[in-house]
């Protein structure tokens, strides 16, 4: 039996005996933190022993996350200063429903349709002990295709798919699809003749602050572990600046471990994303050679940066305790199957199952709920060499151009349930679980191959695994 509470868009199945009976602790993604959740809204629930002293804070937070901004100057002041710069102009605009972007739909070649939820990191070779890239000279370090009135937005995307045709070795057929990127219409001439290009889409934000209170020592455990077996799979950690710490830390966050705090990743994507700047970035996104970015109105007043300490801190605070919602099916003969499938092909060997978290780094901005908790993410926050077919062939602090950090895989399943689509990896270009396999390479490619060998019904197995995560 489950007794469920409908919402708007989703289900919160509360957690009664007989729930535990049927799919036991094993469901529990969080610990006490998990939200037994489906639906629309399965990604949008506090952490489940989260005090009711603290859920003020995450509706406030909950409001401005979703909330858009508007162009300076504006009446409502607490939410003005969008831009000049921008590609959505609320942190929901690319984490719909708190849950993954994806990158437009390419029906025809002449399709223009814009990408929201898929940003492009722009770099020059070089390193800079504080950004971990030299930005580009006249576009800086993002691509944005939308601007404020009165100024040019710097340009517009274009992808083009190439589909890449193969077969398992019992003769089933597949097609990839490998996205390439140009841009067009460049608002303040051309880039820099050496300049770097990364896609990253926008991944669902839930469980971060589980992720940030995971001990250090876990995940250089990690390494070294890797590092003292045989096999191809050595993963390495990342060392970045963070900009609220004011020092060199483990990175955690961002498609290359590029980013150490939930704090930092906020700034950053406020001011990358939606033009907003706080206290940890507190200049405008325009570089020198965008005169009109650089005199164009912002929503700064008496000196102090758009975005208020307080309000940010919510935020924060809003991102840290959002939980995982619980697996489903886990008792299920084929997806326990596939479990053992999923160790056998050496997936869970970057793909972590589990962690006991320590204390919150930044108590703050997060909450004691998160502290000790048995959480089920599935990564080991480490980066890996994943071959030549997912570089993107631009370094970041320690990461190369071929390395990725394993992803969490926790509420993978439900991905298709809050956003209606099931497109994976660092661009989106795999639809669904088993594209995404299939473009490993590097240190996966022995998984990968071992995967590839397995019956059909064997990989339909380890899916369905994956799917209940």
């Amino acid at each position: 039996m489950k007794v469920a509470v409908c919402l708007a868009g989703g289900t919160l199945l509360l957690a009664g005996a007989a729930w535990a009976a049927v799919e036991g602790m094993t469901a529990r993604t969080a610990g006490d933190v998990t939200v037994f959740a489906d639906g629309r809204n399965a990604f949008s629930f506090p952490a489940a022993n989260l005090p009711d002293e603290e859920r003020t804070r995450f509706a406030i937070g909950n409001s401005f996350f979703k909330r858009n901004w508007v162009q300076a100057p504006a009446s409502t002041t607490a939410r003005d200063g969008l831009g000049p710069h921008f590609i959505a102009r609320s942190c929901g605009g690319c984490h719909i429903q708190d849950g993954r972007g994806k990158p437009p739909e390419i029906l025809d070649r002449l399709s223009t349709e814009q990408p929201v939820d898929l940003l492009f990191r722009l770099s020059i070779p070089g390193n800079d002990s504080k950004h971990g890239v030299v930005p580009d000279p006249v576009y800086g370090d993002q691509f944005n295709n939308a601007a404020i009135a009165g100024v040019k937005p710097e340009g517009k995307v274009h992808i083009q798919i190439t589909e890449l045709r193969g077969k398992y070795p019992d003769g089933t057929p597949y097609v990839l699809k490998k996205p390439s990127y140009s841009f067009s219409d460049l608002g303040y001439g051309p880039m820099h003749p050496q300049v770097m290009v990364s896609p990253r889409i926008a991944p669902q934000v839930i469980g971060l602050g589980l992720l940030e209170a995971i001990e250090e020592k876990d995940v250089l455990n990690n390494a070294k572990r890797q590092a003292a077996q045989p096999g191809p799979i050595k993963g390495v950690p990342n060392r970045v600046w963070d900009a609220y710490a004011q020092k060199n830390m483990l990175g955690r966050f961002g498609w290359k471990a590029n980013v150490a705090t939930l704090a930092h990743q906020t700034g950053g994507a406020f001011l990358g994303d939606i033009g907003i700047t706080s206290s940890l970035f507190p200049s405008e996104n325009c570089t020198p050679a965008q005169k009109d970015c650089v005199q164009a109105p912002n929503g700064s007043e008496n000196g102090e940066p758009e975005l208020s300490d307080k309000l940010f801190n919510e935020i924060v605070f809003y991102q840290a305790v959002l939980a995982p919602p619980a697996r489903r099916n886990v008792n299920d003969a084929q997806v326990l199957k596939g479990q053992k499938l999923f160790e056998q092909a050496q997936c869970a060997v970057c793909h972590r199952p589990s962690y006991t978290t320590g204390k919150v780094p930044f108590p703050a901005l997060s909450s004691k709920a998160l502290e000790g908790q048995e959480i089920w993410p599935y990564t080991d926050l480490l980066l890996h060499d994943m071959g030549e077919g997912l570089a993107d062939n631009r370094p970041d602090f320690k990461a190369n151009g071929r390395q990725w950090k394993t992803p969490p895989l926790w509420g993978i399943g439900l991905i298709p349930d809050v956003n209606n689509h099931m497109r994976l990896l660092h661009d989106g270009r795999a639809d669904g679980v088993e594209e995404a396999i299939l473009w490993h390479g590097g240190e996966a490619e022995e998984s990968k191959n071992r995967f590839m060998s397995f019956s059909a019904e064997d990989r339909s197995a380890l899916i369905r695994f994956v799917e209940s995560l």
